[in-house]
């Protein structure tokens, strides 16, 4: 595997090239901040009467910075300021700032180096002259404000100088800063210096953030506000350590759950000839698909060098359960008239299968076009369609089974321990939790599916003989897909035409060969009629009562009751524990009454404990063996569903799965980064932690794909990756130990649910609410909405088909709206952030509505709703292109500023140049070293918050042509 550490370049194309990075810090230990006696610099510049050797023309200036380390006497490059056309004395609003990978001493050195930027397309620039000062001459200064001469290259005095000051926050304008006193200065001072300790976030002692990001690139700037003041604003971006440890335990879990159903499939014994072929192909896909994922773990676990996948690497196979270019952005405003915020955001590339292409379309169209075809596989190859509520129900009860069994277990022996100890509540309460959990899987196991299911294994089993040996299996096929839609056809059913042999009837799940006659068209199978809900006790059932079995035939060699008696026992086994129990405690109650106090201590003292424990092992016992005697039938049972659900479709179900498992992968990956983040910043809010764990966090996807070409096909497998987090829950608990090892977040589970563990350290979980340290599960609502923006979108309005987004935008919204509704009735108004904007969120879920059905092409407005909704529900906002930089940047930049003005007054003649400074050098990296850019100028301005950047993205030549042509071919053809 080739190490990605060889390509350095590769690591500052995509998304870090946007904010500039900083100095090398893979030597450094991760979290390492400015020493107390290195005191955290920043500053701003500014330069004055700027001279172009040979002309009258006012230059264009822009200036790069440098660090010299006097330990290693080597130059690194530290950051640049935007560029600020025609002005002899520009006033830079990029500042700098050092990041916590390079710490600054009073000896550190600056070199500032000013050019003369003549085109920004081609990077032409003229050198102007050079500064270089110490940190230390900065601090000693007067006002902390130094005023250089710039030198040319050969050290002789250049035109102009270069004016560096400590950043200060209330600063008015250079006009009124006369009038501020020495003592308001030092106020100010202090001030900076206060909430300058904070700019970048000290990895090693944050709460959740520590073992999860790292490498972080900083900028900080000065921008204006409506009342001529100055707030500092810093960015911080950091890589995330999720994009590969997530999937690589993924992998594992894959690997494991894949390797467990190729055991189930083995245990479940003989079979007939047919059937053991197909097992025999099933298993040998699922060998394949083992060593595939064994293959890419095994390279995954090589892989050294930065911590996300560049753009570059998209479809290289190793990588593809890799999320493409995941970054978390912070920004921290430091407002004189208001108290510091940050607005975070995750930018991650599309979740897509982009090594295997999209030739055929994304996931959301494959898996259709699956289902569609998978009846007509099922009669080719000889097996019991089943539909996807099916398969998912077999799922459902593997899973509960595998998590209630050893549960069980443990709670019996824990009553046991009790019963040994002569312990009265710990017996009670064992009991009530051992009731509950046994009820649990009882209620689990209450589905007329599993009964058919081992029907249709008995009858798959050799030597079985059908009771109609003349249908075959295709026409048992056709039968059995006959009658899965009896319950849209009554009458169709339960009317034969007259003087033609009544329809016979497959049964569900049941074997080909086995059909069974009309007496079982008035009732219907449970599992054919959409029946999802099992019936139990709510029915009005006892638990392990006797069910109406009129749909399931007789058979000689096989008692069709023997799986209801086998259910029941454990009921029953249940029933015969808490017996024993209430009479262990009525007889210790009779001995308390007859024995007079002053013998009751020795009596108790005398008591052999052993004796409850004893009493209580033969029922409990008995208990085990009914649990797993029931878990042994329904685990063939349904590994039997699920053979069919692979063998009806190999290879190409395996082929849909290996491409979900990639598309989730990298959307977990994305989702897990943005919920570490958002905990880590809401650990301190009691209503966050209240919503958290009563109704769940909201994460909204942002895309901007557009629904032409191959990016459809990408926006499929997104909609169907995004939508799959669904099964996704989060839980935190403590860490074992303070070391960054026993903090990193692991995942465990199957396919069908995963659990995200997040570990804290001991103080700050001990300062969660109850019910999150009790190990709640935390819910995911994920939401997706889509906009296309850029010039292919153009096209698909004009020329193609924007349905998929306008149905995932729909069914989001919806997804939505029932998350609100649940959080309003769950929680006061006042546990929800305050903006200064006061909109109310029931307006804004109604602009949203009306902006989703209206028929506007780039509705832009749809993703600022959806962003600013998701903001006032202390949401997780993701944002997402094809490769999370070009569009993604500029969509970041623009949220950023348009929260700048709306929140803090940022004024409105600075809201084109912050665009422009947050903006700077965002495509000529990828430019320069070959990349796709998917976006023109990165200093074009939008004139509202309504319009996002990419709108404003100049159509390339090529394209422009395309469209004039097809335009012209469309207008002949009408007036033809």
């Amino acid at each position: 595997m080739e190490d990605m550490s060889q390509h350095p370049g590769h690591c500052r194309v995509d998304m870090k090239e946007s904010m500039e990075l900083g100095a090398n810090a893979d030597g450094l230990a991760a979290g390492v901040l400015f020493s107390p006696k290195f005191p955290r610099v920043e500053f701003n510049i500014a330069c004055r009467d700027l001279v172009i050797s040979g002309s009258n023309r006012k230059p264009s200036a822009v200036v790069h910075v440098a660090v010299v380390d006097p330990r290693e006497q080597s130059l690194v490059s530290q950051t640049s300021t935007e560029t600020v056309e025609a002005d002899r004395d520009p006033l830079f609003l990029t500042g700098v700032t050092f990041p916590p990978e390079q710490p600054a001493s009073p000896e550190t050195l600056v070199k500032l180096t000013v050019y003369d930027v003549k085109d920004k397309s081609r990077q032409a620039s003229v050198f102007l002259g050079s500064a270089t000062f110490s940190v230390g001459d900065l601090l000693r200064a007067t006002d902390q404000r130094l005023t250089i001469n710039l030198r040319s290259s050969d050290g002789v005095c250049a035109g102009g100088s270069v004016v560096v000051s400590r950043l200060r926050v209330g600063e008015m304008e250079e006009a009124d800063m006369d009038h501020i006193t020495t003592d308001a200065a030092a106020q100010k001072c202090a001030m900076v210096c206060e909430s300058s300790s904070h700019a970048c976030v000290n990895r090693e002692s944050c709460l959740a953030t520590g073992p999860v990001f790292k490498n972080p690139v900083c900028k900080v700037y000065r921008f204006q506000t409506v009342d001529s003041k100055w707030m500092l604003v810093r960015e911080q971006m950091e890589e995330c350590t999720l994009s590969f440890s997530l999937p690589k335990q993924l992998l594992s879990l894959y690997i494991q759950e894949d390797t467990t159903r190729v055991q189930e499939l083995r245990d479940l014994g003989d079979l007939s000839p047919h059937w053991d072929t197909l097992r025999r192909e099933v298993i040998t896909q699922y060998g394949g698909l083992v060593s595939s994922y064994q293959d890419t773990l095994a390279q995954l676990e090589k892989i050294t060098g930065p911590s996300f996948k560049p753009s570059c690497c998209k479809t290289q196979k190793s990588l593809e359960f890799i999320p493409i270019n995941l970054h978390t952005q912070r920004m921290m405003v430091t407002c004189p008239r208001k108290s510091d915020a940050a607005y975070d955001v995750v930018t991650v590339g599309a979740p897509a299968a982009h090594f295997q292409g999209f030739k055929n379309g994304g996931l959301q169209k494959l898996l259709s076009r699956y289902q569609a075809e998978k009846k007509s596989f099922s009669t080719a190859y000889q097996c019991i369609y089943y539909s996807p509520e099916h398969t998912a129900k077999a799922q459902e009860v593997l899973t509960t089974m595998g998590l209630l069994q050893p549960l069980i277990s443990s709670l019996a022996d824990q009553l046991l321990q009790a019963a040994q100890e002569h312990s009265r509540p710990g017996l009670t309460l064992a009991l009530k939790n051992l009731a509950d959990k046994t009820e649990q899987f009882v209620h689990a196991l209450n589905d007329e599916m599993v009964k058919s299911a081992l029907l249709a294994l008995h009858a798959a089993r050799p030597g079985f003989v059908s009771q109609t040996p003349g249908k075959g299996h295709a026409q048992a096929g056709q039968h059995h897909h006959h009658q899965q839609h009896q319950h849209h056809h009554p009458s169709q059913d339960s009317s034969p035409s007259a003087g033609s042999p009544a329809p016979k009837k497959q049964l569900p799940g049941h074997s080909p060969s086995v059909v069974i006659g009309p007496a079982s068209v008035e009732s219907p199978v449970v599992c054919n009629n959409n029946v999802t809900e099992p019936r139990g006790v709510e029915d009005g059932e006892g638990v392990g009562g006797p069910k109406k079995q009129d749909s399931i035939p007789h058979h000689n060699e096989y008692d069709e009751e023997e799986w209801d008696r086998v259910w029941a026992n454990v009921a029953k086994s249940l029933n015969c524990v808490i017996a024993m129990v209430d009479k262990l405690q009525e007889q210790d109650n009779n001995n308390r009454e007859l024995i007079p106090d002053q013998q009751l201590a020795d009596v108790i003292t005398s008591h052999n404990p052993g004796d409850w424990k004893e009493q209580l092992r033969p029922p409990v016992a008995r208990l085990r063996e009914c649990v797993l005697d029931v878990v042994e039938r329904a685990k063939r049972a349904m590994t039997f569903v699920l053979l069919q659900e692979t063998a009806c479709s190999v290879p190409q179900g395996m082929h849909l799965q290996h491409r979900r498992d990639v598309v989730f992968s990298q959307a977990l990956s994305a989702l897990a980064c943005g919920f570490v983040m958002r905990l880590s910043a809401g650990m301190q809010d009691e209503g966050f932690l209240k919503q958290l764990h009563l109704v769940g966090v909201l994460a909204q996807f942002e895309s901007l794909l557009s629904t032409y070409s191959e990016e459809i096909g990408m926006l499929e497998d997104m909609e169907i990756g995004i939508s799959d987090l669904h099964r996704v829950s989060f839980k935190i608990t403590e860490a074992k130990t303070d070391d960054l090892s026993d903090r990193q977040p692991s995942i465990c589970g199957r396919r069908d649910h995963y659990t995200v563990e997040v570990p804290l350290p001991r103080l700050a979980f001990h300062s969660l609410p109850e019910e999150i340290k009790d190990g709640r599960p935390l819910r995911v609502f994920p939401v997706l909405f889509n906009v296309g923006i850029n010039e292919q979108q153009t096209l698909a309005e004009r020329f193609g088909d924007i349905s998929l987004q306008e149905r995932i935008n729909q069914r989001n919204f919806d997804i939505l709206e029932v998350y609100y509704k649940s959080l309003s009735e769950k929680l006061p108004v006042e546990c929800l952030p305050c903006f200064q904007t006061h909109s109310d969120v029931k307006e804004l879920l109604e602009s949203l509505r009306q902006n989703v059905v209206m028929k506007k092409r780039k509705n832009v407005e749809i993703l600022w709703l959806a962003g600013t909704i998701c903001r006032r529900l202390n949401g997780v906002r993701f944002t997402s292109c094809k490769s999370a930089k070009d569009r993604t940047a500029m969509s970041v930049t623009l949220e950023q500023c348009a929260l700048l003005r709306d929140e803090h007054q940022l004024s409105k003649d600075y809201f084109a140049r912050a665009l422009d400074c947050m903006r700077s050098r965002l495509t000529q990296g990828d430019v320069a070293h070959g990349e796709d850019p998917e976006a023109g100028s990165s200093e074009r301005k939008p004139p509202s918050r309504h319009f996002y950047p990419i709108a404003l993205l100049l159509v390339s030549s090529h394209l422009l042509v395309v469209w004039l042509i097809l335009s012209l071919v469309f207008l002949l053809a009408k007036y033809q």
